[in-house]
């Protein structure tokens, strides 16, 4: 049964709508019934319905001082649990929230390998099974899971690019009937968008974008405050606009794609060719080896201030700033927020990112713009993917 279907009376509609409201903050009688343009009597009525079926909760009275204070209604955290999967190159994460949003239980960078096989897919989720029964939840106490994938992801049909298994039977459905509960997946650089647009770094702002700067390069957009996804999922692939005239083919097969310069794949490239060159790096030994120089070597490079690294991460982030000012001309937005693993190395980004920017946006327009690094770093991705789950069970996310 579906959690909705837990909702009744006539009034069902008006009340997910009630609910979808108090997803961002807690409201009085008063504030819903202006919000929901209903009167105070019907307010009272369907919040006390919705407060009986488990969906809300009395947080009390208002802090406001003198007069009469209201009572004030928010999410029941009881009301069941959130799931969230984000699915790295070699590694996956996984977090737990009540109702709410409150994290419970979140487990960074765990090993494991996804590949477009079905025992692949069973094997993520019985990973997803004993995380939640290490918490004593049972599976009828998860509302829902969101999973985070890399690439086009089509979030409505349940299927994506970089995994394939069947066309019969989607992603969401093999991993809905194998847990026992409703599965959902989206792109990872759009879940890491809504987990810092709700939790993270952004604050009132509507016009936000999220530069996803990790191996590769995504990028999540929240446009009149709703969650842009495009006509099929595959919105915000910044990283294969064809911007660079390097003749360096990408991994999706193009040639010029900003990825092959502004990513942590580029920056890998970019101290390969130095040390083909002659240069040294702490990296030395690992590319004499033959071995690949992964972001998290580049970022350990750069603790040690490897010269090499420093320049890497230098024409990355200079390279992105000239896409930056590109995406500020184009949606003028009141914010960008850059994450992702490579977004650790902020000191030595934000300088050439703004020199780029000032150099290549219109100057009565980038003033508009405030670029920030993300508050939540590394659990954007998982909180994002329980938060988006929530809101696509609600039919916000639609």
């Amino acid at each position: 049964m579906s959690f909705l279907n837990n909702i009744n009376g006539k009034n069902a509609e008006t009340k997910k709508k009630i609910i979808a409201f108090c997803t961002n903050n807690d409201y009085s009688i008063a504030e819903l019934s202006k919000e929901m343009n209903a009167s105070i009597p019907t307010i009272t009525k369907l919040v006390g319905e919705l407060i009986d079926e488990g969906f809300l909760v009395d947080m009390g009275k208002s802090g406001m001082s003198g007069g009469r204070r209201p009572s004030i209604f928010g999410l029941n955290p009881s009301a069941g649990y959130l799931v969230g999967v984000d699915v790295g190159r070699h590694s996956t994460s996984l977090a737990i929230t009540n109702f709410k949003g409150q994290l419970i239980d979140y487990k960074a960078n765990i090993s494991f390998y996804l590949e477009s096989k079905m025992e692949s897919f069973l094997q993520l989720a019985s990973l997803i099974k004993e995380f939640i029964e290490d918490n004593g939840i049972k599976a009828e106490e998860v509302i829902t899971c969101g999973v985070n994938l890399v690439g086009r992801v089509n979030p409505k049909a349940g299927y994506t690019f970089a995994y394939f298994i069947s066309e019969y039977q989607s992603i969401t459905d093999i991993l809905s009937d194998s847990l026992g509960f409703s599965v959902t997946i989206d792109n990872d650089s759009r879940a890491m968008t809504y987990g810092e647009y709700l939790h993270g770094v952004v604050t009132n702002e509507k016009n936000v974008l999220f530069i996803n700067l990790t191996w590769g390069l995504g990028m999540g957009m929240v446009l009149d405050g709703k969650l842009y996804e495009g006509k099929s999922g595959f919105a915000g692939e910044i990283g294969h606009f064809p911007m660079l005239e390097n003749d360096e083919i990408c991994n999706c097969g193009k040639v010029g794609c900003l990825e092959t310069g502004a990513s942590g794949y580029a920056a890998s490239n970019y101290i390969k060719s130095k040390l083909a060159e002659g240069k040294s790096s702490v990296l030395s030994a690992k590319y004499n080896n033959m071995e690949t120089i992964t972001t998290e070597d580049v970022l350990y490079a750069l603790n040690q201030e490897d010269v090499l690294a420093i320049e890497a991460v230098e024409e990355v982030g200079f390279i992105l700033g000239k896409a930056i000012a590109g995406l500020i001309n184009l949606f003028n937005p009141e914010l960008i927020v850059i994450g992702g693993k490579l977004a650790v190395a902020q000191d030595y980004l934000m300088l050439p990112i703004m020199t780029a920017v000032n150099k290549f946006s219109l100057n009565f327009v980038n003033k508009d713009t405030c670029i920030k690094f993300s508050k939540l770093g590394d659990m954007s991705g998982v909180l994002g993917a329980c938060l988006l789950s929530r809101s696509k069970v609600l039919g916000l996310a639609e």
